[in-house]
């Protein structure tokens, strides 16, 4: 049990390192997921384009939820955002810090499947087929539209018993390879080159700016942590007075089956100073609807002085 409440605390501590093994894992998952699929395209004018584009765009929309579920950062983001006021004023630049840091951690593992499927060229070839302009290739010269339609929409099966020689469908399925590689390595050096110049840029703009958002939401993150160990702490202690006083005022009952009970006072003290003198349920609510809809301010030179 210390093992895996020691585990916790590292996660909680080490939060942002976590995430981003977490990233990291869903971008190789994706990756993984992609080389075993079977992809088949239904080599069909009517559904290719569908398929193809589907299979390119749908997981890294369930990557990119599965990004945004996985990081606990999101629903503290969503809560701060939604918050009343109270006595502490909301700060747009640490929101926008949180949805930043959210998003681009959130956008690994799709843009990665984008990458690899445009790589690859199998998606572009079977959604785009049926699109490409047969005067630009040998042998589709007197066809009629309907043949010609027919024959592009079968260019990604190439174990068609009437595409498998073919030199029309091997030069529109290189074509095809050639632009959805040039097109996903023209994304990936975008990508760097953004990187690159976000990454360089900016220490020419205002760094307190930064280092205060950062810092912000660092302490947003803790505190709703904190809480959260601190309604634990108290629901336990709560819980173990509300069983002593049920079974205190079950004496009678259980002396007749000749169990022991523990005395009413015995080890109290330290619990009652954890109770925080509230003890009942009205209390409870009433703290946590205070705490909701009036954030206490960011100053504890009041608690210093008491």
């Amino acid at each position: 049990m210390d093992r895996f409440r020691m585990l916790f605390q590292y996660f909680q501590s080490n939060s942002e390192s976590v995430m981003n093994g977490i990233c990291g894992l869903l971008a190789l998952a994706s990756v993984k997921i992609y080389t075993s699929f079977d992809f088949s395209c239904p080599c069909l004018p009517q559904y290719n384009m569908a398929y193809g584009l589907g299979i390119m765009f749908v997981p890294p929309i369930i990557l990119f939820l599965c990004g945004l579920i996985l990081n606990r950062q999101s629903l503290v983001m969503l809560e701060e955002w939604r918050r009343p006021p109270g006595h502490r004023k909301k700060d747009p630049a640490v929101i926008r810090y949180m949805c930043s840091s959210i998003l681009q951690r959130a956008m690994v593992a799709p843009v990665v499947w984008i990458i690899v499927t445009l790589l690859d060229g199998k998606c572009l070839i079977c959604a785009f087929s049926g699109s490409v302009d047969p005067e630009k290739f040998v042998g589709f010269a007197n066809m009629s539209t309907g043949q010609v339609q027919q024959l592009l929409a079968k260019v990604p099966c190439k174990d068609e018993e009437l595409m498998r020689n073919s030199t029309s469908r091997k030069a529109v399925s290189r074509y095809l390879r050639c632009c959805s590689q040039a097109l996903g390595w023209s994304i990936l050096l975008i990508l760097i080159i953004a990187a690159f110049l976000a990454r360089w840029l900016r220490p020419c703009f205002s760094q307190a700016t930064l280092l205060q958002a950062r810092h912000w939401s660092n302490y947003i993150d803790m505190e709703q942590k904190v809480f959260e160990e601190t309604c634990c702490e108290h629901s336990r202690l709560f819980a173990h007075k509300c069983i002593l006083h049920f079974f205190e005022s079950m004496r009678q009952e259980i002396k007749l089956h000749s169990f022991s009970l523990p005395r009413e006072g015995e080890g109290d003290e330290g619990e009652e100073d954890l109770l925080r003198g509230i003890t009942d349920q009205d209390q409870v609510n009433k703290l946590l609807k205070t705490w909701y809809y009036e954030k206490p301010p960011l100053d504890v030179s009041q608690a210093q002085q008491r």
